[in-house]
């Protein structure tokens, strides 16, 4: 299931036939340049305008084409000069040791630019990599339930960040975790695939909510070293861990800091508040004792999302925040996937540019039995 649009080698191959299209526009301009500079006034030189092939080809193709464009505009140059004077007069002269250093200067440009690309697209075959194993999206159907999954990173080269979201089947049910960990860069990613890998571990194994997330909160907050400095509330993850059983229609929540889940039924759109909602994972000594569990009613048509505060913090040109739960209840009766393909579209209509400010991460789940 492909929840966000691929980048990579095969996007960069099917741009090569438009830059080669394109080279015809500076060679048409060498062209022209040269057939009017031939006819032109011996007062008139319209030379240096050559220098500008070159200089467009090497905005859009690599070096190989940019100095070939360069060779031939010294070519043009050249005949130019031959035909209104000689080759040695020295304002051709000039005119033509100008354009090969110019040349040879953006040919270098191009160079430069095209190991840029070449390190981009590396970087997001390497990112695209991360995220199928840490972000591996669920499988579309789980049981009695439809799942789809969206992840949205602010950097668009990047791919990948702090917010996380999993699922996993037990004997009884399907569990889910959908969170936000503090910060950003490869500590909040290295976060995240520990909390991911210790969800999957123990979501089949610990019998009762409140157990699997005491599991989690050991994970994000492990016993400091003797030596280490003191840094606890440091890093923290906000994360709504719930439980849908098979065999009844009600869903179970611990909510740890976390946005709270949408429930869409009929048109109509719930936030699941529950009462008591616990701190962030990793600062278990601000908790109370145990982790208290919300029951909700889930049943056959109804529809869940879960989602980070990418999605409702994010800004129109007015300051506006993104209102989720209007655009939800407009979307009523849609799959999980048709759902969130078009919560996306509007998301990313939303904010300036279509640049989320902060990364973003939504899975929808319907339960059809």
């Amino acid at each position: 299931m492909d929840h966000w649009t691929r980048g990579g080698r095969g996007r960069g191959r099917a741009g090569e036939g438009p830059r080669h299209a394109l080279l015809a526009v500076p060679l048409a301009l060498i062209a022209v340049v040269t057939v009017v500079d031939v006819l032109a006034p011996p007062e008139v030189h319209l030379g240096p305008f050559l220098a500008a092939a070159p200089a467009l080809t090497a905005s859009f193709a690599g070096p190989r084409a940019t100095a070939l464009v360069g060779l031939v505009a010294v070519l043009a140059q050249a005949v130019v000069s031959v035909t209104r004077t000689t080759l040695t007069d020295l304002n051709h002269t000039f005119q033509i040791t100008a354009l090969i250093l110019i040349s040879v200067i953006v040919t270098f440009f191009a160079y430069l630019r095209e190991q840029h690309e070449r390190q981009v697209v590396q970087l997001r075959t390497v990112a695209e990599a991360a995220q199928q194993v840490v972000l591996r999206p669920p499988r579309e159907r789980l049981g009695p339930l439809r799942v789809a999954s969206v992840y949205l990173a602010a950097e668009a080269e990047a791919r990948i960040g702090g917010d996380l979201y999993a699922a996993a089947r037990t004997a009884r049910g399907t569990r889910f975790i959908v969170g936000d960990v503090r910060g950003k860069g490869l500590a909040a990613v290295g976060d995240a695939a520990l909390v991911l890998g210790a969800f999957r571990a123990a979501a089949h194994q610990e019998a009762d909510l409140p157990a699997l997330v005491a599991y989690l909160e050991g994970t994000v907050a492990p016993e400091p070293e003797p030596d280490a400095a003191d840094d606890r509330g440091e890093a923290f993850i906000t994360a709504a861990v719930l439980d849908v059983p098979d065999g009844e229609h009600v869903l179970h929540l611990v909510d740890c800091g976390h946005p709270p889940p949408l429930l869409l039924r009929g048109g109509t759109v719930t936030s699941l508040d529950v009462a008591e909602p616990a701190p962030p994972l990793g600062l278990a000594e601000f908790a109370p004792e145990g982790y208290g569990v919300q029951a909700f009613v889930f049943e056959p048509g109804d529809l869940l999302l879960l989602y980070t505060d990418g999605v409702i913090e994010a800004r129109d040109e007015a300051g506006a925040f993104y209102p989720l739960a209007d655009r939800l209840a407009s979307w009523s009766g849609r799959s999980p996937r048709a759902l969130l393909d078009a919560l996306r579209a509007d998301l990313l209509a939303h904010v300036p540019g279509g640049r989320l400010g902060d990364d973003a991460a939504l899975v929808a789940v319907a339960r059809v039995s």
